[in-house]
């Protein structure tokens, strides 16, 4: 039985991909699970770079999960202000830690179950865990993966954890967590979400955005 179109097309934009970003990794700065838990988290609605301008702070001053558990939220929400929506993501930091030590004993837990069940942690934040640190093969799918998904074709999915399923059909186990991190990679250099670069893109063969008939 021949490959379905869309799985042909997500073999050559792997390989594409590996050209392009053969050392695409995670770009939030981070030395443990839980550092890189508490980036993750940040980085909703702001980018990796401005996370990575906090976090060197947020983490010389809490260094544990006890540390984040009885942050006082107004000293917190000071630190991490410039990646938006503080509020919401202190209060989600310090439930998390105080979880993590209830039911984890302080570690990061490696499922997707126990990650979701933490206080603000969806399937995007769990996949980047289980990718970036514990190396288990997953899709996380941010708005560049979003993005991308749909101008290479790859999908017509539009709900996020329907693209994750559908990313899964295309691409083989073993690429899935280069390709979602390389498809950011693309989104951030060169197929922006105004403005793509179409013409300097080296995957413009399988890609007929913007003039999809």
């Amino acid at each position: 039985m021949s490959a379905p179109p869309a799985a042909a097309r997500a073999k050559r934009l792997v390989a594409g991909l590996k050209r392009l970003y053969p050392d695409a990794c995670c770009e939030l700065r981070h030395g443990n699970a839980l550092e890189l838990l508490i980036a993750t988290i940040l980085s909703a609605q702001c980018t990796d770079q401005r996370v990575n301008t906090v976090t060197p702070l947020l983490f010389a001053r809490y260094k544990t999960v006890a540390d984040f558990a009885r942050a006082d939220p107004a000293q917190l929400e000071e630190l991490i202000r410039p990646t938006g929506f503080f509020r919401n993501k202190s209060k989600s930091i310090i439930g998390l830690a105080g979880a993590l030590l209830e039911k984890h004993g302080g570690h990061v837990p490696d499922s997707m179950d126990a990650l979701v069940a933490l206080p603000g942690v969806g399937r995007k934040t769990a996949n980047v865990l289980l990718s970036v640190w514990f190396h288990r093969p997953a899709i996380p799918v941010d708005t560049h993966v979003q993005r991308l998904a749909g101008r290479l074709e790859l999908t017509t999915e539009t709900d996020p954890v329907k693209i994750e399923m559908a990313l899964q059909k295309v691409f083989p186990e073993s690429d899935w967590s280069f390709a979602s991190t390389a498809l950011i990679w693309h989104g951030r250099r060169v197929c922006f979400a105004r403005n793509p670069q179409c013409a300097e893109c080296a995957l413009r063969a399988d890609c007929r955005f913007p003039n999809r008939r």
